[in-house]
């Protein structure tokens, strides 16, 4: 793939940077190009505000957004750009992540963003893919490929339960 980036992977504070790894790893996995921000939704609004609007003249083709706590970021990213935005609520010692993922999936109507498991940032990556992947023969077939992989391991498990 080009290096223009296609997923914007954007996080709150540093803190986030362990669980949305995960997400970076998968994009390098599919060869599929990524940028990374620390973008606040409190404490750099404005910085955020021009990301978010300036998304798809730049060749972004989806956003991942993390937040914990109140969560924020992705809604108020969804608020400012058409492309599709994905939420990977994070764990919190206060609430254990539900006060996250709720923030996250709870958008008005007309705003949606989609929403991953409290960490997920993987999963978050591999949906950004998918969605990427409908205009990208190669990414498909990277896809397919994945699932076969996915499928034959969790196969080979049962051969080592039944020796």
């Amino acid at each position: 793939m080009e290096n223009t980036p296609l997923i914007g992977i954007i996080m709150g504070s540093d803190s986030d940077l362990g669980i949305m790894q995960k997400a970076m790893d998968t994009c390098k996995d599919f060869d599929v190009p990524y940028e990374v921000k620390i973008l606040s939704a409190h404490r750099t609004p404005d910085q955020h505000a021009e990301y978010a609007k300036t998304a798809v003249s730049r060749g972004l083709k989806v956003i991942i957004a993390a937040a914990g706590g109140a969560a924020h970021l992705p809604g108020v990213t969804a608020a400012s750009t058409i492309l599709p935005v994905i939420g990977v609520p994070i764990f919190t010692k206060s609430l254990n992540g539900m006060d996250s993922l709720l923030s996250i999936v709870q958008m008005p109507g007309g705003i949606p963003v989609a929403t991953v498991a409290i960490d997920g940032a993987k999963n978050a990556a591999l949906l950004a893919i998918q969605i990427i992947a409908t205009g990208d023969e190669k990414l498909q077939k990277k896809l397919v490929d994945y699932k076969k992989q996915i499928a034959e391991e969790s196969m080979n498990k049962n051969k080592k339960l039944n020796g």
